[in-house]
């Protein structure tokens, strides 16, 4: 064999090799946590070893699949190279498992089932561990074709799965179904309206005004305050809640405080980096975003990792509470031993498997820049905020992923409304043979603030009273058509969709198929 049939076949297989080499350190991850529980709790049950192995791989998949909505607007507009994001993020996950994460854990998430129901220990730890298994094996798939699904709802499938196999239909709790079908719906619409209009409201105080410069000094640091404001609350409501509960009123409190704190301080410092730019762009402006979005990786991040370390330890914990007390609890201790593997499983999966959907949600969906970013993770922030005073469910996932669709669909509606109102002003022009004429005024145009587009459009109407300035239907159809294949990928949206709907019915079936296996090879 020949360098280049050589070198064609190293290329060919690079992937693989790729692949492999991810397989094997997850596998050796596996081995790890299954060797650790034998030596320290196979007194126990060889079944609490099966059990670790299966949260391990669980929490493998939360990192994986659900830890790149906290980093992937970030990545998305270069505010963070991809191995930053994941540095920072395995960082602050893990420090909030187990900072934050809490010694007590609620065994039935949700309360999607009535633990009660279950009078055998060992049903329900069957139950538990087919929940976790079907639960994982369903993020694992999710991850592999590149949809963001919601491991909350996972789990909760999967033990509601599990519990209508142990116990029949009437142990589930339909009302907390019922629940979950409303966030598919509230949860994307509330974080696409608050990114969409964030998004709005900088592009109105500052990108569509002539000097954007002086826009940028008086404008960001109240973003950024905004910014600190609802970070702050979010982590007080979410973060630290384990740790201290504060009551919400608190929590706005210590947000304003923080928020103050915030605009003093960076007020300053935006009007010397305002200072120092060169051009008056949206690129320089969108470079004072950057710092900031850093901070909301993190603290996304370690909120994500105080909250949804849970869907893997929590039953975990019941599993071992249920082995050690021979019974059921509505909630249970988690031992350091086991937030440990909850916290390790979601840096590990975030390092090995995490970058595909990253990529997916920084990248393929729609352009980000640090502006838009900074939407969507105010959206993330507020909506949390929004859905906990009106009792609203609402899932982290289904909110960034609808803000980004949010982001992506105003961007389409304002180019091609702009495109139109581009198009009036060539049909209006006097000169509008005469192209140099016409690029030179184009040109002021487009630099001109919102309300100066306005005027010298009012001014090309009252000088052409007589012309009508026309695009047919099929023009404005075709532009349309045009901003929306280059801005929202329709693929990805529906593939998305798809894969929220399914989640919670997928789980649950495969759940029930595990249940079934273990108590018939294990009774």
């Amino acid at each position: 064999m020949d360098l280049d049939n050589m070198d064609a076949l190293d290329k060919a297989t690079r992937p693989s090799r790729r692949e492999m080499y991810r397989f094997g350190w997850a596998l050796l991850f596996v081995i790890a946590v299954a060797a650790f529980t034998y030596l320290s709790q196979g007194h126990v049950s060889l079944v609490m070893v099966m059990a670790a192995v299966i949260g391990a791989y669980m929490a493998m998949n939360i990192g994986a699949n659900d830890v790149a909505n906290n980093v992937g607007p970030a990545v998305g507009s270069k505010a963070l190279t991809l191995g930053g994001a994941i540095a920072i993020a395995a960082i602050f996950e893990a420090a909030g498992a187990i900072i934050a994460g809490g010694d007590v854990v609620t065994t039935i998430k949700g309360g999607i089932i009535d633990p009660a129901a279950i009078g055998d220990p060992m049903t329900f730890v069957w139950l538990m561990m087919a929940a976790l298994l079907a639960a994982a094996i369903w993020l694992n798939l999710a991850t592999a074709f590149g949809a963001p699904v919601s491991t909350t709802h996972s789990i909760v499938g999967g033990v509601m799965g599990g519990g209508i196999a142990a116990a029949g239909w009437g142990i589930a709790n339909w009302g907390t179904v019922g629940q979950i079908v409303a966030s598919w719906v509230v949860s994307p619409l509330l974080g696409g309206m608050i990114a969409a209009g964030l998004l709005y409201l900088i592009k109105r105080s500052i990108t569509y005004q002539g000097d954007l410069i002086a826009a940028a000094k008086r404008r960001v640091p109240w973003f950024l305050a905004l910014m600190a404001w609802a970070f702050a609350t979010y982590l007080v409501i979410k973060g630290v809640k384990k740790i201290v509960e504060v009551p919400f009123v608190g929590a706005v409190l210590i947000g304003l405080v923080i928020a103050a704190i915030v605009f003093f301080a960076v007020r300053p410092l935006v009007a010397r980096a305002a200072d120092r730019m060169e051009e008056n762009s949206k690129a320089s402006v969108n470079r004072l975003f950057t710092l900031p979005l850093i901070f909301a990786a993190a603290l996304l991040s370690f909120a994500h990792g105080s909250n949804d370390v849970a869907n893997a330890v929590g039953p975990l914990a019941a599993i071992n509470d249920a082995l050690t007390q021979a019974g059921t609890a509505a909630k249970a201790a988690i031992p350091l031993w086991i937030m440990a593997i909850g916290a390790l499983g979601l840096a590990v999966g975030l390092a090995l498997y995490g970058p595909k959907l990253i990529r997916t949600v920084g990248h393929e969906i729609t352009d980000i820049d640090q502006m838009r970013a900074y939407c969507i993770a105010m959206a993330a922030a507020l909506t949390v905020i929004v859905a906990s005073q009106l009792g609203l469910p609402v899932s982290t996932t289904h909110v960034t992923i609808g803000a980004v669709f949010g982001v992506g669909f105003l961007r389409e509606y304002l180019k091609s409304n702009y495109d139109r109102i581009e198009q009036q002003v060539r049909d209006l022009h006097p000169e509008g043979d005469d192209d140099e004429v016409m690029h030179e005024y184009l040109e002021r145009f487009r630099s001109a603030s919102i309300k100066q587009k306005e005027q010298m459009l009012q001014e090309l109407k009252d000088k052409n009273a007589r012309r009508q300035a026309h695009i047919s239907k099929r023009q404005r159809k075709d532009l349309k058509k045009i901003y929306k294949r280059e801005l929202v990928k329709r693929s990805l949206v529906l593939k998305v969709i798809a894969a929220w709907v399914i989640t919670v019915p997928a789980a649950a079936i495969l759940a029930a198929v595990f249940f079934y296996l273990m108590r018939a090879v294990m009774a």
